[in-house]
């Protein structure tokens, strides 16, 4: 110590000179008044005992070595409980108890006179509190513990400045590995308890100890995965056999069905095709996400959805499970999106472009978005225009859906008025293409005639697809040689007239005429206090009916008359109402000759039982005996004309006698109101409900067959913005139904393509239900980029189908399947919710919702031997399936020159 100045301590604490860089440390820390100065200068402080630091100080001070106030060995023994685990004393106060010395200041004293005993020297981090910075004295104190054995308990301190994953995470996985035989590398996650019943996710494990809210005497329990991909907190319900199978069961990694949960095969289908997506299954498989889990982007769902998609992935790819329960993932995708919550059917395309939407937020490597101007082309070569708007993307959006989805097209607007044309390059994440749409429609009617012993004809025709009822009623007129004039066409739905409509032309219909709608109501054996009248209630049943009835013929007594005739008869009588033009397409049902509904409305009554055959001969001796051709029903009610069989009621459209309800208009309801033991003596609704079919009925339907390649061109044709959807033109200052185009530029690793199969207009929602023929291998692209001159670095643009989204069915109802390639055998699948067949290349479909293409080029070799299809191998696929077989052709081959065309479909 022979170089200290005239005051030696000072100089040692920076007292007197400032170019002593240990020094100013020390003396930042003791007089620091700026916050960033101590960051900047400080990271850590050692704790000294003061009876050691005073010793040393009078040491150095008086300058004489041989002096009795040498202090020694650096000595801490009076600031620990004991020497054998070095816990320090509760309640030590600084500059009376103990002393903070720099980090530089120390390793120099340490050097000089060493440490006594072996004690650990008592290193201090700097905490940055909210509102000040404070030497954390008293590290954390956590318990550690594994999940699967919470009585072994280890305790570990922890700086709050600690990160989780590198600190904790970190030495709680060494400790279990030496504690508890976990294998290294396993995959673990950690929960957070503060008391018996409270236990919370440590999500965010980048966060620090502090940010974490954790304090001493909390227990951090360490999770690690089971080897069939769950976690042992949450193991969902497994289909299997039986129990001894849970463990022995071993099949193909991603040969795995998903259990319905109740209308959730559009789920199970978008998530088998992403689980076959070879990309973003290696990345989940080998825990890449973890470390690109984005918990502050507020797009985002707090990583929650992509650990969930996490979880599905290894349950399915960890080859132990013949079916699996993606509870918790349904209840997450619910959570974050409430148009999926409950169980109602819905579209796997808008699943899976939520999913890949939350997928990318919750991986997003970008933590702070940028605010980006977008610029316009403004005559700059296309190629400067898209490496520009590419890498603004980039700027805000990196994630590997990014890099695994992403593509960039090329929309050019054009002012119908001033001609400015625009020019942005867009990324994009699908292709959604049009189909071709036909320009006529099949609909399917029923006819009722005149004819009152004519039962009602089911019809299929063929009418414009944007035409009018005139048009329906004048196809049905080629077919039955009845004028378009005397048809009125009616929807009728739940037993009731949902609409009439009307044609606009003029009807052979007089003033004096009326015509009715007729409904068939049953009466409840209890009266309905409920609506306060103390009425019996009643109930809608059969096809209601239209009447064209005289004006004279309006009262009860001749009504009843009228009514009772008809019913005793297969069919009605009436002329038609004039009314406007209607597009046909809003309308379930058919026309009608005079009177009739979308429905066969012959209501005939049943035949009488030998005991009323009796009651009839004891009554024919005291009335006039009917003419021998009379129906037995009508002869009855003249029988009993003290009773009738049913009563007349005015009721709304709804069929309701409370006023108010429905739209009735000027259109007059009523409604036959039966009795349950006269209905069930006098009515047969199985006749009533029989019709015949026309031959037109036995023509198969023709589908249309359109080519993948014609889809893609109509998706870049040029077309007119919607009056919903307009354009601002920057030079004429208003909004513009421009002509948009556009163009691909650049495809993604992995492309998925969206056909169009449900429309929606004004007035029509239908599913085309056109047959799409698109290739297996080699689906070039080539022709359809806009940059015809490719380089030898750019990627080439063939692509190689690895999975297919089905939907079967119609608007309201269907079901959703997948086919898909496992990327290990190269084997292709029929994935049916949880059950799972083999499929073969050659299988053909109409259902084809979704497809998904891999570029050739990242395309890699099956590392397995292609499974042996035959029927001895194919239970390995399913515990109660076999190898799939198809009815269908085989498909011939495509229209492009090497390319095969499929249309994969199953029994």
């Amino acid at each position: 110590i022979m170089f200290l100045t005239e005051d030696p301590v000072s100089s040692f604490l920076g007292k007197n000179s400032e170019n002593n860089d240990l020094s100013k440390g020390f003396g930042c820390f003791m007089n620091v008044s700026s916050k960033s100065s101590v960051i900047m200068c400080v990271c850590c402080r050692y704790v000294v005992d003061r009876r050691w630091f005073d010793q040393w100080k009078e040491f150095v001070e008086t300058g004489d070595q041989n002096s009795t106030s040498f202090p020694g060995q650096i000595d801490n023994a009076e600031l620990f409980e004991d020497l054998d685990s070095y816990h320090l004393k509760d309640r030590l106060v600084e500059d009376e108890d103990f002393v903070l010395v720099p980090a530089e200041a120390w390793h120099k004293l340490l050097a000089w006179y060493g440490i006594a005993d072996d004690q650990p020297p008592l290193e201090r981090k700097v905490v940055d509190l909210p509102s000040t910075l404070k030497v954390e004295v008293y590290p954390i104190e956590i318990f550690l513990c594994l999940h699967s054995n919470m009585e072994n308990v280890i305790t570990a301190k922890f700086s709050r400045t600690d990160s989780i994953r590198e600190s904790v995470l970190a030495q709680t996985c060494r400790a279990m590995c030496q504690a508890f035989s976990v294998p290294p590398g396993s995959e673990c996650r950690l929960w957070m308890k503060s008391s018996d019943s409270s236990c919370e996710r440590l999500r965010n494990v980048h966060m620090s100890v502090l940010d974490a809210c954790l304090s001493s005497g909390m227990t951090v329990i360490m999770e690690t995965r089971n080897a069939d991909g769950t976690w042992p907190s949450s193991r969902p319900q497994i289909m299997r056999n039986s129990v001894e199978e849970q463990d022995s069961y071993r099949g193909q990694p991603g040969v795995c069905g998903l259990t319905n949960l109740g209308n959730t095969c559009f789920m199970n289908s978008a998530l088998q095709c992403l689980s076959n997506t070879p990309p973003l299954t290696e990345y989940f498989l080998q825990n890449s996400y973890v470390d690109e889990l984005n918990f502050t982007n507020p797009l985002g769902m707090k990583g929650e959805i992509a650990e969930a998609y996490a979880d599905v992935i290894k349950q399915m790819w960890s080859g132990r499970h013949y079916s699996v329960v993606p509870r918790v993932f349904k209840t997450k995708v619910g959570h974050f999106a409430s148009q999926f919550l409950g169980y109602q059917q819905h579209d796997s395309q808008e699943l899976l472009s939520f999913l890949l939407d939350g997928l990318h937020e919750d991986l997003n490597r970008v933590k702070n978005k940028e605010y980006i101007e977008l610029r316009d082309a403004d005559g700059r070569q296309d190629q400067e225009v898209a490496e520009e708007a590419w890498r603004n993307h980039l700027r805000r959006n990196d994630s590997v859906i990014v890099d695994t989805f992403h593509g960039l097209f090329k929309s050019t607007l054009v002012c119908p008025e001033c001609h400015k044309v625009s020019v942005t390059f867009d990324p994009f994440c699908y292709l959604s293409v049009p189909l071709p749409v036909s320009k006529e429609r099949v609909m399917e009617v029923f006819f009722v005639s005149l004819d009152p012993y004519a039962k009602p004809v089911q019809h299929r025709v063929v009418v414009p697809k944007a035409g009018k009822v005139s048009d329906l009623c004048s196809a049905l007129s080629e077919m039955t040689s009845v004028p378009p004039t005397q048809m009125v066409v009616a929807d009728v739905f739940n037993h009731r007239f949902y609409k009439i409509y009307n044609m606009g032309e003029k009807k052979q219909i007089t003033p004096e005429q009326v015509l009715l709608a007729l409904y068939l109501r049953e009466r409840s054996h209890y009266r309905d206090y409920g609506s306060g009248g103390g009425s019996y209630g009643t109930s809608l049943f059969g096809h209601p009916l239209l009447l064209n009835v005289p004006r004279s013929s309006c009262s009860q007594e001749a009504l009843y008359n009228l009514f009772l005739q008809r019913l005793t008869e297969p069919s009605c009588s009436g002329d038609a109402n004039s009314a406007d033009d209607i597009d046909p397409s809003e309308q379930s049902g058919g026309p009608a000759e005079a009177d009739g509904s979308s429905e066969p409305p012959a209501e005939q009554p049943h035949k009488p039982t030998e005991e009323e055959n009796e009651e009839d001969k004891q009554e024919e001796a005291c009335s006039p005996s009917p003419p021998a051709n009379e129906h037995p029903a009508k002869r009855r009610a003249c029988h009993v004309r003290r009773k009738r069989l049913f009563s007349i009621q005015a009721v709304n459209s709804n069929g309701t006698t409370e006023r108010g309800m429905g739209e009735g208009g000027t259109q007059p309801y009523v409604a036959i109101d039966w009795e349950p033991d006269m209905k069930k003596r006098f009515y047969n609704e199985n006749e009533a409900e029989k019709y015949v079919k026309d031959p037109s009925m036995e023509v198969p339907q023709q589908h249309m067959t359109v080519q993948l390649q014609q889809c893609i061109e109509l998706f870049t044709t040029v077309e007119t913005l919607e009056e919903e959807n307009p354009w601002y033109c920057p030079v004429c200052k208003k909004h513009q139904l421009a002509t948009k185009k556009l163009d691909l530029w650049s495809l993604p690793e992995v492309l998925i393509i969206h056909l169009k199969r449900f429309s929606y207009t004004k007035f029509t929602r239908e599913k085309l239900d056109s047959i799409v023929e698109f290739p297996l291998r080699d689906l070039d692209f080539s022709g359809f980029l806009l940059r015809k001159t490719l380089s030898s670095e750019e990627p080439p643009s063939r692509y190689d189908l690895i999975a297919v989204s089905n939907h079967y069915g119609g608007l309201r109802d269907g079901h959703y399947t997948t086919y898909a390639k496992n990327k290990d055998n190269g084997q292709w699948y029929y994935f049916d919710d949880s059950k799972v067949t083999y499929a073969t290349e050659d299988q053909i479909t109409s259902a084809a919702y979704v497809l998904f293409y891999q570029r050739q080029d990242k395309i890699r070799k099956p590392t397995l031997p292609a499974p042996n299809t035959g029927p001895a191998s194919s239970t390995q696929t399913s515990n109660d399936t076999a190898s799939c077989k198809d009815d269908e052709d085989d498909a011939g081959p495509s229209a492009a020159a090497s390319a095969s065309s499929i249309t994969m479909e199953t029994e």
